[in-house]
Formats: structure tokens, C-alpha cells, sequence
């Protein structure tokens, strides 16, 4: 897709669909949360930051995904936590989804890990490092499941247009595609928010994850770093801009986290910030009623 295409006149309105029997995305849905811990440390954990979580966004009326990964195969060093890998992390998510009755999200790495994973998770996550591996996307696609691509931070956001193209013609028909900063130098990320309505000219939901946005990728040299003051300043942006859907990491203890703890939400500092983003967002909306009248 050519530069100067991106995005069309005209923009299209995201399609809309569910994501479970009472969740749904895009085509002028309220604010989706995908919100978690960036890995599951514990049951204990999980289960308590969906809660919690859970709540907020009831009060708020966003809809909401849990989200945490059972296996960070793309750490910075080889002797970093990882998390509980494939079988006790598929049961731990299963306890979230039946106990609170959320969707739930996770990464998958490996085309074997696809169709086990789907049994358990409503959406299937591909990595940004791998959001160009085929047999990856085929694979995702195949479950049936909702398939969030994460942009990589490589690509210009046009480029996710094939990114989707592949997993429709694999068969997906429920895609979700995710900006979360592009590389700018060493250890440092960039986001530029043309990005959102030129994905957005794809027809696909977009999601911001506001939390990767700030990281520093190796920045501590064996872990990532992260500047966590400024996720609401970003997500600020992206809510006015226009997205279907925001991406978090939230924890308890930052500071304490296994992974990706410096750009991750205070579990206490999220009920705020989203009433803030929520009032963008309306405001966004009224907006866009009162074009279109």
C-alpha cells in the first residue's frame, strides 16, 4: 500500500463484532479494556487483578478482557522469569474466565501452541516480533478465535494491511489490530498517532496498548525499562485521536512485577485515569454524531 493512500478521504467505520456473549468491539462500540498483568506470576494474582479490574469497568461501563501471558519467550535474557508456560498457565486463565465470566487474552509464540490455546482464550495475541510469520497468523486464524496482531515495531502502520489480508484468507473473520510504538534509535520507542486512522483504513478495530508504548525495550540492559509517568499522556492522545479499544498492563507493585514492571499501570492509579480516558471518549463520540448529522 502506497504512502500517500493512508489514510482515504473518507474513513471507514471499523466492523463491530463479538468477542463473547457480551463483549463486543468496533463499529462504534463503547471503549474496550484489555487490561492485566504482562504475565502470570500467580493464580493468586491474576485473580486478583481481574477482580479488580473487573469492577472498575463495571462501574464505568467498559467493556474488559483479562489479559497475561503464559510463557514471555521474548525476554532480554535467557534467565529471566518466563512465567508458568503452556498447561498451568491455560488452567489459570480458565479459573479467571469461568469465575468472573470475562474474556481472556494471551499470547501464542508457536503454530502448535494455536489450537490448545484457543480452547481456553476468546482472543489469540500475536507477538510483534511475529506479526510477518504466516504459518503463525494461519494457524491463529484457523482456531476460529478473535486474532489481535500486534504491530511490529518495524512496520509502517499500512503495512498491517497484508498483516490482516493473510488472516482473512486463512479465514479469520474477527481481527484486531494493536499499535504499540515504533523503533526510534536504541532502546527507545516512538508512537506516532498518524498510525491509528491510517490502520484504522483497514476496516479492522484498533486498539492502543499504552503500556509497551513506553517501554525501553533492553533499556536496563539484562530487562526492559519503561517510563510509566507517561501512559496517560499517550492514552490521552490515542482516546482523542480515535481507537475501539485500550491495551494496559496493570499490577498490584509495579516496582515488585516480574516482567515489564516500569511501564505498568498501578493497579490503585487505573480507576482514575480510565474516568479520565472515558470522558475523551465521549466526547470523542459526540463529536463524531454531530459530522455525521
Amino acid at each position: 500500500m502506497k504512502l500517500d493512500s493512508y489514510p482515504p478521504k473518507q474513513q471507514p467505520k471499523t466492523r463491530q463484532f463479538m468477542i463473547s456473549e457480551s463483549v463486543q468491539v468496533g463499529g462504534g462500540s463503547p471503549l474496550l479494556l484489555i487490561a492485566g498483568p504482562c504475565v502470570i506470576e500467580s493464580l493468586d494474582l491474576i485473580l486478583e487483578v481481574s477482580s479488580k479490574v473487573l469492577e472498575i469497568c463495571q462501574k464505568l461501563g467498559i467493556g474488559y478482557v483479562f489479559k497475561a501471558s503464559f510463557d514471555k519467550a521474548n525476554r532480554s535474557s535467557g534467565s529471566t522469569f518466563r512465567g508458568p508456560q503452556l498447561d498451568k498457565g491455560l488452567e489459570a486463565l480458565a479459573m479467571v474466565k469461568s469465575k468472573f465470566g470475562i474474556p481472556v487474552l494471551t499470547d501464542i509464540h508457536e503454530s502448535w501452541q494455536a489450537e490448545a490455546v484457543a480452547e481456553v482464550v476468546d482472543i489469540l495475541q500475536i507477538p510483534a516480533f511475529l506479526c510477518r510469520q504466516t504459518d503463525l497468523l494461519f494457524a491463529a486464524a484457523k482456531t476460529g478465535r478473535v486474532v489481535n496482531v500486534k504491530k511490529g515495531q518495524f512496520l509502517a502502520p499500512w503495512d498491517m494491511e497484508n498483516v490482516a489480508k493473510k488472516l482473512a484468507t486463512a479465514g479469520c473473520d474477527r481481527i484486531l489490530l494493536t499499535e504499540r510504538g515504533s523503533s526510534f534509535g536504541y532502546n527507545t520507542l516512538v508512537v506516532d498517532f498518524r498510525s491509528l486512522p491510517q490502520m484504522a483504513a483497514t476496516g479492522w478495530p484498533i486498539v492502543f496498548d499504552a503500556t509497551h508504548s513506553v517501554q525501553q525495550p533492553g533499556g536496563m540492559g539484562t530487562t526492559s525499562g519503561g517510563q510509566r509517568e507517561y501512559v496517560p499522556t499517550l492514552a490521552r492522545a490515542a482516546v482523542a485521536v480515535g481507537i475501539d479499544a485500550l491495551f494496559m498492563e496493570v499490577h498490584p507493585e509495579p516496582n515488585k512485577a516480574l516482567s515489564d514492571g516500569p511501564n505498568m499501570v498501578p493497579l490503585s492509579e487505573l480507576q482514575s485515569l480510565l474516568q479520565e480516558l472515558m470522558a475523551l471518549h465521549h466526547c470523542r463520540k459526540s463529536i463524531e454524531s454531530t459530522e455525521g448529522s
